[in-house]
């Protein structure tokens, strides 16, 4: 009994090491950010394709170096929600350990 308490509080304390620094806190905020760069850098190269008699390199680099941002945000979104529903996951197991630990009961804690 007490070897399976142990196994379960070392699993417990793994899971909690795991959830310490959300990977998909950053996938997220990459898609954020380059996103905002897409709209600022397109709508730059948009302006440079209207203003301009003869298109100017720069507007098709603008362009290409826009849709990269895109591309990039997307997958950058996609990878944070699949590493969202592993977090999610690891932390609905974290809460069953505690549960099954009587972590949340303080009188549990008490010494006998």
């Amino acid at each position: 009994m007490s070897a399976d308490i142990q196994d379960k509080r070392a699993r417990f304390e793994q899971l909690q090491e795991s959830l310490a620094t959300r990977q998909s806190t950053t996938h997220f905020a990459h898609a954020g950010v380059s996103i905002i760069a897409f709209m600022l850098i397109g709508g730059a190269a948009g302006k440079l394709f209207h203003d301009s008699l003869r298109t100017p390199l720069l507007a098709w680099g603008a362009s290409l170096l826009a849709l990269g941002l895109l591309v990039y945000g997307f997958i950058s979104y996609r990878k944070g929600r699949a590493v969202l529903g592993e977090e999610l996951r690891k932390y609905e197991a974290m809460l069953a350990l505690r549960r099954e630990l009587h972590l949340d009961n303080p009188a549990a804690l008490l010494p006998r």
